[in-house]
């Protein structure tokens, strides 16, 4: 869960939160 929320984290810095979500999805 800590991992998951650190990518989260990672992907809103870098600006990629719309493709984190998306990844999510298509998994």
């Amino acid at each position: 869960a800590a991992l998951k929320a650190f990518s989260l984290g990672k992907s809103l810095l870098t600006g990629n939160s719309k493709s984190f979500f998306v990844q999510q999805k298509n998994k």
